[in-house]
């Protein structure tokens, strides 16, 4: 090994994290997993303390983070070596998936943005992550957040989550940034090739529409109507509804608006990446989200890997009956792990390098950093 590279590898350090839009943890799972030690996650949705804290080493905090006090922040940061603020706000108002159904409590989450950035520019930690959907960057909130960050270095890009080892042909926005320095400063991404379904769910056992497997309850299918069965029995994986006989396609698939929608009511291929995984995942009517080979839509559970958390990962305690619609939701809405993952590598690699060129570490060096 490079003499340079073993002396790098050889620096240790600790990066303390607080986690705002949190979720079940999907970020957080991530970050820990790549070395970053997450201390708190804030979400104002109380259904998710249970995931997160049964499978995170972290607080949850219930709060609206629109309204958070920055000192509710800063104690979670004591003895840090670096100090990073992370989050994913919430993205419908932005989602292509929204559109056409954008609401008042959408259009609501839009201040979210820059919750996050006037959080950031109060506390000034060293390191700070967000990421979201892609549409956002064409935003102007997206360039207040940026001009916000006065004194960090910045990196942001559009990902292709298959890049990096996540099974879903899914497009985020990643923004890093540092007061460190900007060496090093990006994402990680790997060259290996995709990760497809077939790799990610083709262990699970097989059940049936409207079956919840006994020794699993995440891993339930919604259940199906006669026609939808039929239906589905007729798709191929990576087909469209136009493969079906007239008898099977619905009026409005017949028009000319419904040609644009080929994705509705299709089957993922084994062998290539899911599609996104929307909080409507769990149904077979709502894009290509029907299984590879069984006759129905894919299960929570299954939504849930392809979402890259472990197979073990907790939703909620032994017992509890699952509703598709609120299980969807929090899946659909959660950070990939995979991504959280690449993110703190990335980070971990990009303070490595800057601390080898600076004495000291952390708030030591960057006497501005305000730990209160």
């Amino acid at each position: 090994m490079n003499k340079c590279l073993k002396n790098l590898q050889e620096i240790t350090f600790n990066i303390k994290a607080v986690d705002l839009f949190c979720g079940v943890g999907g970020l957080t799972h991530g970050l820990s997993r790549g070395g970053i030690q997450v201390m708190a996650g804030i979400d104002i949705d109380a259904s998710c303390r249970y995931p997160y804290e049964a499978n995170n080493p972290a607080r949850f905090i219930e709060h609206d983070v629109g309204t958070l006090p920055p000192d509710l922040i800063t104690p979670y940061y004591e003895n840090a070596d670096y100090t990073l603020l992370a989050g994913c706000a919430p993205c419908q108002p932005f989602s292509s998936y929204s559109r056409s159904g954008r609401n008042r409590e959408y259009e609501s989450q839009w201040p979210l943005v820059s919750s996050f950035g006037k959080l950031a520019e109060a506390i000034r930690p060293d390191l700070i992550t967000m990421e979201n959907v892609p549409q956002l960057a064409d935003h102007p909130v997206f360039d207040e957040l940026l001009a916000s960050l006065s004194g960090y270095e910045t990196w942001w890009q559009i990902v292709e989550c298959s890049k990096l080892g996540i099974p879903q042909t899914r497009k985020r926005l990643v923004l890093l940034a540092s007061r460190l320095g900007k060496d090093s400063l990006e994402l990680i991404e790997e060259s290996n090739q995709e990760t497809t379904v077939r790799q990610t769910i083709g262990m699970l056992p097989a059940i049936d529409a409207g079956e919840i497997h006994p020794e699993d309850e995440l891993h339930m299918a919604s259940s199906l109507s006669p026609m939808n069965l039929a239906r589905i029995k007729k798709s191929r994986p990576g087909g469209t509804w136009r493969d079906w006989p007239d008898e099977l396609k619905a009026a409005c698939h017949r028009k000319s608006s419904g040609a644009t929608y080929p994705s509705v009511y299709g089957r993922m291929e084994w062998d290539r990446p899911a599609p996104t995984i929307t909080t409507q995942c769990f149904g077979y009517g709502n894009g290509r989200f029907g299984h590879p080979e069984q006759h129905r839509a894919i299960s929570l559970r299954e939504a849930a890997m392809l979402q890259t958390f472990p197979a073990d990962y907790s939703f909620a305690p032994a017992g509890t009956r699952f509703k598709f619609n609120r299980m969807g939701r929090l899946i659909g809405n959660a950070v990939p792990v995979r991504l959280g993952e690449a993110i703190a590598q990335s980070l971990v690699a990009h303070v490595r390098v800057c601390s080898s060129r600076s004495p000291g570490t952390g708030a030591e060096q960057l006497p501005t950093t305000q730990l209160h």
